[in-house]
Parts: structure tokens; C-alpha cells; sequence
């Protein structure tokens, strides 16, 4: 049987409208960070696009490029020192690494020597080898991570081309995104195929967890890790800058976060008898650092798009797995989403079921 005419041509445009679809997405593959970033950036710094609109009577193109020239002075250009220097620190840690000059074999050794005697011998006693293969694999593990973020730091410094094109692009998308946004989102919820709630709905949470995302993690890891990197500095512990970076990424993550970095250095410094830094750094990591997340989360994230504290880790260690360091915004938007869309559901389910009334039945009939 053969099917009416409309039917085909509106399958035919259905799958057309599908393969367009996949091979602009395929086509913005290699620039997906610089077009993500543009859109979240376009959404943090929104309500200046609109204050400087309304200030300047209407004229978007002018106030789009002031809105610009602030996310350049104050998003862009810090950035660029910051990640500069880090390569640089990077670089001298890599190559005292290839030199021998940093020997994680030694400090193991100096670790074992302060341990107290019973506690040598309870490690001992748990049928992990001795203390030469726990020393061995614990170097090797060490090494081989200083290293990799060594390389990875470089790395980002040697691709610079790179860089410089995908932040052009980025800046170009941006400027349209303040110019034309508000038409861009009424295109949206028009050819959106959803009805105008869910289409609402998902948009709204999806704004809702860009900002959470950016605005509440990433000022509370960036808080962090200065208030890391500069103890460490004052502290005369080297790398400072590479350190609090890294603590600041870590922060990212519930539970784990910068613990990983200043517990074990603090210990180590206690351990070896270096008791003043080592308390001082103790001090700053559970009264200073590790309290920042319990007082600012509340009020930067907000109560009510917040995930539980295990999606939150398993989104963001499998967006960073999948697309590395924008992985830690798309993991919990993913994860959002996921929750908001079968939200959706289930209130459609109950909605529907109470607006189907239950059948009564009559009475038996008689015989």
C-alpha cells in the first residue's frame, strides 16, 4: 500500500532537516570549546548586555562591544596570564623532573625514616610488600604524574596557533550572541518541536546550570586554589602557581577536591619535622580551605538546581574523560538535563493519569 504523497515529502523533509542538522554539528566539531564557551559567557554576562542596552537607548551593536571589551578585560586577558604562567612553571618542573634534580625517591626515604616503629611494622603487616616495593611503586606513581602535568602544561603552550584561532572565534560568536541573542532564543522556542512548557523548562534549566556551573564551582575552586597557591608560596614550597591550579581543578570535584593536594604536603612536612609549616598548612587546608565550600556553595549554586554530591562527581569525572577540561561543565549539564527532561515525564505521567477518571463500575445486574 502505497503511502500518501504528504506523508513522503514530510518524512523526506524530517530526515533532511536531521542530516543538516548532524553535518553542522560534525562541521563545528573542531571549535565546539570556543562556540561552548561563547554561549556561556554570553549567559553570565547577560545582564550587562541588557543594563548597557537599556543605558544606551537601544543600540545593541554598541553595547555589544563594550560587553565584549569586559569579557576580554575581565575574563580573557587574566586568563591568558595565568595560563602563560603556569606553562612556564610547568616547563621548570619538567625539566628539573628530566633531570634528576627532583627525586621522589628521597623523599620516600625521608618519609619512611620519621615513621614511628609500630607503624613501619602494622604497614607491614597488611601484606602490601615491603617498604622497598611500596617505595618503588609509590616513586614510579609520582614521577610519572609530575610528569604527565608537566607535558600536559607544555603541551597547551606549544599549541598556540591553536589557541589564538580558537579564541578569535570564540570572541567573534560572542559579540553575535550579545547582538543577537534575544532574537536567536525567540528562533529557538519557535522551530522547537517540544511543546512551549518543556521548551521553557529546559532552556530555563539549562541557564540555570551554566551559571550554577561557572559562576558558583568555578569562583569557589578559583578562591581556593589562590588561597592554596598563595600559602604554598608563603610557605617556600615550590611551584606555587602549578599547585594552585591544580587545587582549583580538583575543587571541581565534591568530596575529593583540593584535600589531594595540600593534605599529603602537609603530612609530609610534619612526618620529616618540619612541624611549624606543616601546621600552618594543616590550619589553612581545614579551616581556610576546605570550610570555602560549605560557606559560599549555598549561596552561589543555589539549593534548588543542585545534584546530589555522587552525580555531581560521576558527571564531572566522566565529562572530563570525554572532553577534557570543558568536561566539567558538561558532565552536571548533561546530568541536569537528564534529571529536568525525565522530571518532565513523570509530571506528565501524574497529569495524565489524573485527568483520566477512574471507572466506576454499575451495579450487578440481576437475574
Amino acid at each position: 500500500m502505497l503511502m500518501p504523497t504528504s506523508t513522503v515529502q514530510g518524512i523526506s523533509f524530517i530526515t533532511m532537516v536531521v542530516l543538516v542538522t548532524a553535518a553542522f554539528v560534525w562541521l563545528l566539531l573542531p571549535f565546539y570549546g570556543a562556540v561552548l564557551w561563547a554561549v556561556i559567557l554570553a549567559i553570565l554576562f547577560n545582564p550587562l548586555q541588557r543594563t548597557l542596552v537599556r543605558l544606551l537607548n537601544g543600540r545593541r551593536t554598541l553595547a555589544s562591544t563594550l560587553s565584549l571589551l569586559a569579557c576580554i578585560c575581565i575574563a580573557v586577558i587574566p586568563g591568558s596570564l595565568i595560563l602563560g604562567a603556569l606553562a612556564q612553571e610547568a616547563a621548570n618542573l619538567y625539566q628539573r623532573i628530566s633531570t634528576r634534580e627532583f627525586d621522589p625517591a628521597a623523599i620516600m626515604g625521608r618519609i619512611h625514616s620519621a615513621l614511628p616503629t609500630f607503624l613501619v611494622e602494622s604497614l607491614s603487616t597488611l601484606d602490601m610488600g615491603d617498604f622497598a616495593d611500596m617505595q618503588d611503586r609509590l616513586t614510579s606513581l609520582l614521577a610519572q604524574t609530575a610528569q604527565a602535568i608537566a607535558t600536559r602544561a607544555v603541551s597547551i603552550g606549544q599549541g598556540t596557533a591553536q589557541l589564538f584561532v580558537s579564541l578569535g572565534v570564540m570572541l567573534y560568536v560572542l559579540f553575535f550572541l550579545f547582538r543577537d541573542g534575544p532574537g536567536l532564543t525567540a528562533t529557538i522556542r519557535k522551530a522547537s518541536p517540544l511543546s512551549d512548557r518543556h521548551t521553557a523548562h529546559i532552556m530555563r534549566k539549562f541557564i540555570e546550570v551554566v551559571k550554577a556551573t561557572v559562576k558558583g564551582n568555578v569562583i569557589i575552586a578559583v578562591i581556593q586554589g589562590t588561597i592554596g597557591g598563595l600559602a604554598f608560596w608563603m610557605l617556600g614550597i615550590e611551584a606555587p602557581l602549578l599547585w594552585g591550579v591544580v587545587m582549583a581543578v580538583l575543587s571541581l570535584l565534591p568530596v575529593v577536591g583540593a584535600f589531594l593536594v595540600w593534605a599529603p604536603v602537609a603530612f609530609y612536612m610534619l612526618l620529616s619535622g618540619d612541624y611549624l609549616r606543616g601546621a600552618i598548612l594543616l590550619a589553612v587546608g581545614v579551616l581556610v580551605i576546605s570550610m570555602i565550600d560549605n560557606l559560599l556553595r549555598p549561596s552561589l549554586v543555589g539549593k534548588g538546581i543542585r545534584l546530589p554530591d555522587y552525580v555531581v562527581l560521576v558527571s564531572t569525572l566522566g565529562g572530563l574523560s570525554l572532553f577534557g577540561v570543558n568536561g566539567f561543565v558538561i558532565g552536571p549539564l548533561i546530568a541536569a538535563l537528564f534529571v529536568a527532561v525525565w522530571s518532565l515525564f513523570t509530571d506528565d505521567q501524574m497529569r495524565s493519569q489524573e485527568s483520566d477518571p477512574p471507572k466506576v463500575s454499575g451495579p450487578p445486574e440481576r437475574q
